[in-house]
């Protein structure tokens, strides 16, 4: 091995890439609190034992800084750095709007 006379270091994949974020995608359920999203995610996945697919869902706390995903809003939600007591996700995009909400958008308001 023969030493190099230029300064260049080496890059490391790791410092390259910033670390890879967990995404989920899931359903809003809920959109009442200001900035904040809740997102069901439902999860299958094989018994262990009888290897037949078992659903589950959990729910996740996302922060929606533009107040722009609505309920039945399919949303992709990224992990995010603590935010609040439940708040660990962010919303990353909205995939599919609901077909509800451009129903409401639609229809005029009375008063």
């Amino acid at each position: 091995m023969t030493a190099t006379t230029d300064n260049t270091q080496a890059v490391t994949p790791a410092a390259a890439a910033p670390a890879r974020r967990n995404e989920k995608v899931g359903n809003v359920v809920s959109t009442k609190m200001s900035k904040t999203i809740v997102v069901e995610v439902e999860m299958r996945k094989a018994h262990p034992k009888y290897k037949r697919i078992v659903k589950s869902n959990k729910k996740f706390y996302a922060h929606d800084e533009q107040n722009s995903a609505r309920v039945g809003d399919v949303v992709r939600i990224r992990e995010s750095r603590p935010l609040s007591k439940l708040k660990r996700w962010a919303l990353e995009e909205i995939v599919r709007r609901s077909s509800l909400n451009q129903m409401e958008d639609a229809a005029p308001k009375a008063v």
